[in-house]
């Protein structure tokens, strides 16, 4: 019983943790402009005001820039996952010259940095004349996004039997047949939390969406977020606002699938 009450005592003490930075965004979102940022900080708004809200969704490019962001990332994120699926059976199931050194090299690929990717991506995208549009965003999170895609659905893919893929041939399916009515459905919960995880990189990714788009009309919603910050100074309330609707889209999702996402991630920490 002790040690029971110790661990709900640690977890709930954990959560607390790591949910203060999304109340600090909160309040400070819900506070008067000029008394966001102050030495007497009050972590309860009693005089809390949406104005910071409205100057939010009213700036200059909201909208736009929420609909870019949704395009591009659900776009590069859904062809991740196609992609991914795909190169997730194929090492998982097939048997072919180079198997443990392309798994390998699907994880090396997880460990470059943003960073190291920026000017080579920056010229390939030169390159292809696709400086400033969105669909150079489309690529390079696709390519991001995808390693983790193919190395995380592989897991899954190997804690599937094969031989219930084998039943459904030997009934007369073939080999695609039987990856659709058997395999497929089976990878509902790691397509999942492979498609959350991976939708949470892409949307929140600044870098590249600060160095290949340079046109108002076609920036993203991390990029406009940096618009609070002027010559003037930084608008902080305004600024925490547009924090906390940038997270609404994010969360809805989650929301809507957190039954599925649990069982995803549980089932993939187990599975090698």
């Amino acid at each position: 019983m002790l040690k029971k009450s110790a661990a709900n005592v640690v977890g709930l003490a954990l959560a607390l943790f790591f949910l203060f930075p999304t109340y600090w965004m909160i309040t400070s979102a819900l506070k008067p402009k000029g008394t966001t940022i102050t030495s007497d900080y009050d972590l309860i708004p009693f005089s809390a005001t949406l104005t910071n809200f409205v100057t939010a969704w009213t700036k200059p490019g909201f909208l736009s820039s929420l609909g870019n962001s949704l395009l591009v990332t659900l776009t590069a994120v859904l062809a991740a996952i196609v992609v991914g699926i795909t190169a997730a059976v194929a090492m998982s199931r097939f048997a072919f010259r180079g198997r443990k050194s392309f798994v390998l090299l699907m994880l090396v690929a997880q460990m470059a940095p943003f960073e190291a990717l920026l000017i080579p991506m920056f010229l390939m995208m030169r390159d292809l004349q696709l400086y400033e549009h969105l669909s150079s965003l489309v690529l390079v999170y696709f390519a991001v996004t995808l390693p983790f895609c193919a190395w995380t659905l592989r897991g899954f893919v190997n804690g599937i039997p094969i031989e219930l893929e084998e039943a459904a041939m030997v009934d007369g399916c073939g080999r695609w047949g039987a990856f659709q009515k058997v395999t497929l459905p089976l990878l509902g919960p790691g397509l999942v939390a492979t498609s959350v995880f991976a939708f949470i990189t892409a949307w929140n990714e600044f870098l590249f969406a600060k160095v290949l788009i340079r046109s108002q009309d076609s920036e993203t919603l991390p990029v406009w977020l940096s618009g609070f910050q002027t010559a003037f100074g930084t608008d902080w309330g305004g600024a925490m606002a547009a924090s906390a609707l940038f997270t609404v889209p994010a969360l809805v999702f989650f929301l809507i699938v957190q039954r599925k996402m649990v069982a995803g991630v549980t089932a993939g920490a187990v599975k090698g």
